[in-house]
């Protein structure tokens, strides 16, 4: 019994480390993102796409409202997989630390720095007591002045950068298609549609309440450009007959 109690005072705590150096907490956060809505991020030469999967609950639901897809700078977005409640607060303050980067250097900062900043926040809520950690992972993309950047954040607070990546519950097969079919000299055009079609083939099936939504981070412009609902949609259905 006691040795159950000493598990359960390892499983609760989230600033203790178990024996085996995990901290149950954080592992508990990441599966909350892997049971969240498929999430892709494509980098390639010519920009960076994010898209998403989103579920209608009601007919009465706005479909044209995005719940994951955030816009941080205008040349930085974020789609999120798991709490988007808590994605909707770690967004909001990297959006405040954007505009306070540019204020501060007169620039608009990275990628990188944007997704750092975020790790950072993340890595806190493992460390203090009386808090969770966030229960959501984000794809941070956008255009720098020397390209297109991708990065994954995670409730651990870790930051890695990716050509190309997904999470959710969908996550790993669509990483499936994307290592076989990614290159980086790959068009803005066939990003979307290779984008959407490993979240197409992520599902066993589609339905009238199922969408995607998409959006892009040209080179050529560097702003966050969300792509009509006609056009995902039409996309889907390409995906559907391939």
């Amino acid at each position: 019994m006691a040795a159950l109690g000493m598990a359960g005072a390892y499983d609760r705590a989230i600033t203790v480390f178990s024996p085996q150096g995990r901290l149950y907490q954080v592992e508990y956060a990441l599966e909350t993102v892997k049971s969240g809505s498929t999430a892709v991020g494509l980098c390639v030469n010519e920009g960076v796409v994010l898209a998403v999967e989103e579920r209608a609950y009601s007919r009465l639901q706005n479909p044209g409202y995005s719940q994951k897809l955030f816009q941080i700078d205008e040349h930085v977005g974020a789609a999120s997989s798991g709490l988007i409640s808590d994605a909707r607060i770690l967004v909001d303050s990297a959006r405040v630390y954007a505009q306070i980067y540019r204020l501060t250097y007169d620039e608009a900062p990275t990628v990188e720095t944007i997704a750092k900043r975020v790790g950072d926040t993340m890595q806190l809520y493992t460390q203090h007591a009386g808090v969770r950690p966030f229960g959501v992972a984000l794809l941070i993309g956008g255009v720098n002045k020397d390209g297109p950047s991708l990065f994954y954040t995670e409730p651990s607070g870790v930051v890695m950068e990716y050509r190309g990546w997904s999470i959710g519950r969908g996550g790993d097969k669509v990483k499936e298609i994307l290592e076989n079919l990614y290159r980086p000299d790959l068009t803005l055009e066939e990003a979307k549609r290779l984008c959407v079609r490993s979240l197409v083939q992520s599902i066993e099936k589609t339905d009238e309440k199922w969408s995607a939504k998409l959006v892009v981070i040209p080179t050529s412009t560097r702003l966050y450009t969300p792509i009509s609902q006609e056009e995902v949609n039409r996309l889907v259905e390409e995906a559907l007959k391939s």
